[in-house]
């Protein structure tokens, strides 16, 4: 048996395993891309950058003397194509961006299965638990610390029934919002008027103390409410 058989074996195993565990915390939180995404992708990388690495094993020795591949080269063609791949995973929705995070977990798992592909282990294993503090740890640290809530707020009124700008920031004031912005739109062919804007809170439970409202009162006869977020 080729004696570099067993070396390329672990490299590509720690490497599918590495990313299957990001992969993991990805698929628990409901991200797109999962568990056999992050593998696979950790697992290319590290298999690519073999076809560098154990050069010598398939170059002829009478090639060997005449060009030789460039291990830096081969890393940044697979960190610019993984790009395509994260940025299928981030979407829009209305004015929300989401996916970012699995997108970066994606381009952090490309390279530690680049590390896993050359044998550097200790970096790449290091790279791999710090990538889980930042995804598990770090998610609860970021609940922790206090920050603004924002959302995307749509209320839609009869045009004969239309409150005034500065009622409706009373009503948002009083349900613990700061209103950073406003537009107007008319839809329906003209029958409704709506309030779009977007609303600013301490308290992420306002939020749904707010929808309550809204879902009772008479005079609005269509409204959404859209936290942004990752």
């Amino acid at each position: 048996m080729n004696p570099t058989y067993p070396v390329i074996t672990i490299h590509l195993l720690t490497a599918m395993i590495a990313g299957g565990i990001i992969g993991m915390e990805r698929s628990f939180h409901g991200r797109p891309a999962g568990f056999r995404t992050h593998a696979l992708v950790c697992l290319a990388s590290s298999l690519l950058m073999m076809v560098t690495v154990f050069q010598g094993s398939w170059i002829p020795e009478a090639s060997a003397d005449l060009f030789r591949t460039d291990p830096t080269r081969m890393a940044q063609g697979i960190m610019t194509g993984i790009g395509f791949l994260g940025a299928g995973v981030i979407f829009k929705e209305g004015l929300n961006v989401r996916g970012l995070t699995t997108a970066a977990s994606i381009w952090i798992t490309a390279a530690i299965g680049i590390l896993f592909g050359i044998g550097f282990y200790y970096p790449a294993i290091l790279a791999t638990t710090l990538a889980l503090i930042t995804l598990s740890l770090f998610r609860w640290i970021e609940t922790k610390i206090p920050s603004h809530y924002y959302a995307n707020n749509t209320i839609a009124f009869y045009r004969d029934k239309v409150p005034s700008k500065g009622a409706i920031e009373q009503l948002l004031t009083r349900h613990g919002f700061r209103v950073e912005g406003v537009s107007y739109q008319v839809s329906e062919d003209g029958l409704l008027f709506e309030y779009k804007m977007t609303i600013r809170t301490n308290d992420p439970d306002n939020l749904m103390r707010l929808a309550e409202h809204l879902n009772t009162s008479a005079d609005v006869k269509r409204f959404q409410i859209s936290p942004t977020g990752d």
